[in-house]
């Protein structure tokens, strides 16, 4: 029998192999769906429902739902947490600790509800503007400037390439797949920089012509990406130059428009 989950914790890891020891190839953040796949010892294999995104996660740190629970809170329209960091509380005092892009679960009025439970929102919110902008991606993109750079990360204390643009376009209701060699996959091609705009994607490939980083275009010849951290570096036809290594560090294969 198919079994379902939410992350009700701040951060989960999602690990390759069911250990502990094995790699973290992506996170969950509060309130990603999930669809439990497959059971070994105190692991599941999981599937997100956001990117269909598969990997091993401890069942201790997933709550489980009823089929209708799950259907819910996924056909419920979506509320993320805009500020870095911000928390929810129930009369009880439970406490849970959000960060920037938590997803609420049947958010109404600065409360939301887990498996019947109401939790008090302390904080901001984000939701689908009616007409997208550069501007909207640009601003929620500009709030991780200084995420430190963590492989599979999706939260402003570790993010990578794909998971940092992931996550911001997630919060103005686009989806992206989690990787970056799947994200191009999606959107119209813009043919020269010079038409590009704030809030395009620009991919960059390796030697071997693999898509392997991806950015937010900025104006003034700019893109926001995680290198090392969620930085700012100049743009042009070749790539990624960095000002303070002199050198371009990402080879400029294709620009995307997301819709």
């Amino acid at each position: 029998m198919t079994k379902y989950g939410i992350c009700e914790q701040s951060i989960v890891p999602v690990r390759k192999l069911p250990s502990n020891q094995s790699e973290m190839v992506n996170q969950l953040i509060f309130g990603d769906l999930v669809t439990i796949l497959d059971m070994k010892d105190s692991w599941c294999l999981i599937i997100t429902k956001h990117d269909l995104y598969e990997g091993w996660v401890d069942i201790k740190q997933i709550m489980i739902l009823e089929q209708l629970q799950f259907n819910e809170i996924a056909r419920s329209m979506p509320f993320f947490t805009s500020d870095i960091y911000s928390y929810a509380s129930t009369k009880s005092g439970k406490t849970k600790h959000l960060l920037l892009g938590s997803r609420l679960p049947k958010y109404n009025q600065n409360s939301f509800l887990i498996s019947g439970e109401k939790y008090i929102f302390k904080g901001n919110i984000q939701t689908k503007p009616s007409k997208i902008t550069g501007n909207d991606i640009v601003n929620i993109a500009m709030k991780y400037i200084g995420s430190p750079y963590l492989w599979g990360g999706r939260s402003p204390f570790g993010i990578d390439c794909s998971g940092f643009t992931q996550m911001v376009f997630s919060m103005v209701g686009i989806k992206l797949k989690r990787d970056a060699s799947l994200q191009v996959e999606k959107g119209e091609v813009i043919d020269f920089i010079t038409e590009s705009v704030a809030g395009d994607l620009a991919f960059f490939d390796n030697s071997e012509e693999k898509i392997t980083h991806v950015g937010i275009i900025l104006n003034n010849k700019k893109i926001i990406h995680a290198s090392g951290e969620v930085r700012i570096d100049n743009l042009d036809h070749q790539g990624i130059y960095n000002e303070e290594l002199k050198k371009y560090t990402h080879k400029l294969r294709i620009i995307k428009r997301i819709s």
